[in-house]
């Protein structure tokens, strides 16, 4: 079968700005496939393409099948895309808002009543469809803007950073709507700025200054870890991450929740790397290896890259 998602050399520039720089990628049909990076990586330029709404400098892409520039009205009754931010009416309910983006996508009538409530349903939104979308929960707006994502049946749907500010909670049921989705057959190509959301794809692409640094599942992406990772509790917590970091020892570091990740060579270093923090000043109350994270991945990915990756 020929992929669901298939970008080749896909560029787009901006004046000078180069923000995607040949991407190529391929995202099977039945996946969920996770692109991760910071803000500013490119990825919402690269899904604003993929999704037709875009017109790349150079490059092409093809969903389903088709080309995303000779087939535009073809690949949108295929596709769902669920952009950055809430992109619904805020003075409409929810249930107007589903009727409305039925309507767009020229949904039979006689479907659309029973489509509407078996989505509704889905998300558990059906107490809340007299509710104005602007008076939704953060949670429940982007439940909103994916049951409007879906209500033309698309056979993909790409969604550019969908829980971004959601409480934690939401979040997981949003990725619980995702895998359901997925078990039916559907294809997703979700972007993320979190690591943790991006251990729940079949594959994840690293995303840096509009590049591909590494595509693959994430166990096989753990893998390519060069080095150890040190998780070292400290406080300072920022002061001790400069003074890591200019360590020749430390090939890369993160602020991790209350502790520092720090990506060294070989576990030798981890006394020389205390006795250092010490002498800057830093109290350490503990360094042990862990096992590595995606993000620390991330980390030390982008320092082979030299100093202008971050």
């Amino acid at each position: 079968m020929a992929p669901m998602i298939l970008a080749t050399d896909l560029t787009r520039r901006f004046g000078d700005r180069l923000a995607v720089d040949r991407v190529s990628l391929t995202v099977e049909a039945g996946e969920i496939f996770g692109v991760v990076g910071p803000d500013g990586a490119g990825k919402t330029t690269l899904f604003r393409m993929l999704a037709g709404v875009l017109e790349p400098t150079g490059g092409c892409a093809r969903i389903a099948g088709l080309d995303v520039l000779t087939h535009p009205d073809a690949i949108k009754a295929r596709i769902g895309y669920m952009p950055q931010g809430f992109s619904l009416y805020t003075d409409l309910t929810v249930l107007e808002n589903l009727r409305f983006v039925a309507e767009i996508y020229a949904v039979p009538r006689q479907a659309m009543a029973a489509r509407i409530e078996r989505l509704l349903a889905f998300g558990r939104m059906g107490p809340f469809r007299h509710r104005l979308a602007d008076h939704l929960s953060g949670g429940m707006k982007q439940k909103l803007a994916l049951a409007a994502t879906l209500i033309h049946e698309p056979e993909v749907i790409i969604l550019d950073e969908p829980t971004t500010g959601v409480d934690p909670l939401s979040r997981r049921e949003f990725w619980q709507i995702l895998y359901h989705l997925n078990r039916q057959g559907m294809t997703v190509l979700v972007a993320t700025p979190y690591m943790d959301e991006a251990e729940r794809c079949s594959r994840v692409a690293l995303m840096h200054q509009g590049r591909i640094l590494s595509v693959d599942t994430p166990d096989a992406t753990r893998g390519r870890m060069r080095g150890v990772v040190l998780e070292v509790l400290a406080t300072p917590r920022w002061p001790a991450l400069a003074a890591a970091r200019a360590l020749p020892e430390v090939l890369g570091g993160t602020v991790f929740g209350a502790s520092l990740h720090l990506v060294v060579r070989d576990l030798a270093a981890a006394p020389a790397v205390g006795a250092a923090l010490g002498r800057a000043g830093v109290t350490v109350e503990a360094i042990r290896p862990i096992e590595a994270s995606l993000e620390d991945v991330f980390v030390s990915l982008l320092g082979r890259q030299g100093p202008d990756a971050s």
